[in-house]
């Protein structure tokens, strides 16, 4: 017994890119989009910098960006799937978390 085909997975609409971002705060601010490009690239550069010197960095009325430490595994036999499976040790990293604020989850 042969199954149909599927269709297709149709793409999702595409988040907005950064030349959009700018272009949508210059009309709106009524600024020229050359200053808009330098506030966005500053706004990241500095996000960037807080996150890796305080861990946490909040842009009010949006999100929270925090660090966290991903604590080291070791190797060993683990169950995957009904099957014994050999897994190698992992070292401790640290992983970048973003939180969207209480406003915007219940807006959407």
């Amino acid at each position: 017994m042969v199954l149909p085909m599927k269709k297709p997975m149709k793409a999702g609409p595409k988040a907005m890119t950064k030349t959009a971002l700018v272009q949508a705060i210059s009309a709106e601010m009524g600024m020229k989009s050359k200053v808009c490009k330098q506030v966005v690239e500053n706004l990241a550069g500095i996000a960037t910098e807080q996150v890796k010197s305080m861990g946490k960095f909040t842009l009010p009325g949006l999100f929270r960006i925090k660090t966290r430490v991903k604590p080291a595994t070791k190797a060993g036999k683990r169950m995957a799937f009904g099957k014994e499976v050999m897994v190698k040790a992992k070292p401790a990293k640290t992983v970048v978390k973003a939180f969207p604020v209480a406003a915007i989850k219940q807006s959407i």
